[in-house]
């Protein structure tokens, strides 16, 4: 059974009242960093596979970020529910913000602070002043809004090593959470700032690639790989180089990379890009998922 430290929830729930006056969802967390309640229907037969998931249409708790509310009444309902919350989590993609949250971590062996600035270089947009949470890890989230009518997904890894995405469906662990690993705080200078507006070439990058039509392809090192040389075929002026870096980085991370960079460099070519322009791309990706030749 869980041990309830009642100042530690006490905090939570002041930290997760005091985000919801600013219009951030917010769900009670356990010192795991998971939500802490736990679903009603964990223990329900499945007699129904076919049955579509309940996101809290029972009137239930224990819905994860359905739960999230910034109504002070169903929080400390939620809260009182689970008395050994010791954090609370900030629920993504929802009105009025519609939170995306940029996690930099620092495992070993890479610097998504780094390849994020490396990223920004390339794709010519800057971080702008923002709210600024560090980790007990000694990582960072970078708080941003998106457009209303747009989904950014949750991600691990996809931009970049080290950089995960927490879009809609996610959450971030919110500043004042304590944990097994230590306490979540706002980063000095940072606390009251807003959320500030995702530059729209990162949020290119959140996003996922269109699905590209069918059409011939160069040869290449099996079905993947001629799928990403495809992928790159199809690219329209405005997003060649963007297709090619993010062909390049699924190559990499595939183990296909020196294969395809000739076929991937033709392609980038052949939609109007420079080779000298495709071979920095390429060369730049891989950089940025760890490759040594």
């Amino acid at each position: 059974m869980a041990t309830i430290d009642r100042q530690a929830t006490t905090l939570a729930l002041a930290h997760a009242l005091s985000a919801a006056e600013r219009g951030l969802a917010v769900i009670p967390l356990s010192r795991t960093k998971l939500p802490a309640l736990r679903s009603p229907h964990r223990d329900a037969p499945s007699a129904q596979p076919a049955a579509p998931p309940c996101h809290g249409e029972c009137g239930r708790f224990g819905h994860g970020v359905y739960d999230a509310s910034t109504d002070p009444a169903r929080i400390r309902e939620l809260f009182a529910a689970a008395p050994w919350s010791t954090g609370y989590g900030i629920a993504c993609g929802l009105p009025p913000h519609h939170l995306i949250g940029v996690d930099l971590d620092v495992k070993t062996g890479t610097d998504a602070s780094v390849a994020l600035r490396e990223l920004a270089l390339r794709h010519l947009f800057t971080i702008p002043a923002t709210v600024v949470v560090l980790t007990p890890s000694g990582g960072r989230h970078l708080w941003l809004t998106g457009p209303p009518d747009v989904v950014v997904p949750n991600s691990a890894g996809r931009l970049a090593p080290g950089i995960d995405i927490r879009g809609a469906g996610g959450y971030l662990v919110g500043p004042g959470s304590r944990t097994d690993q230590g306490v979540y705080a706002a980063a000095p200078g940072t606390a009251h700032l807003p959320p500030a507006p995702c530059p729209p070439a990162l949020l290119r990058l959140l996003l996922p690639p269109p699905r590209a039509p069918h059409q011939p392809v160069p040869p290449s090192s099996g079905r993947h790989g001629q799928g990403l040389v495809q992928f790159v075929l199809a690219a329209h002026q405005g997003q060649r180089n963007t297709r090619l870096f993010w062909a390049a980085c699924r190559a990499y991370e595939n183990g296909m990379g020196p294969a395809l960079v000739a076929p991937l460099v033709d392609a980038a070519v052949s939609t109007g890009l420079t080779e000298r322009e495709a071979r920095a791309t390429v060369a730049s990706a891989a950089r940025l998922t760890g490759y040594r030749a």
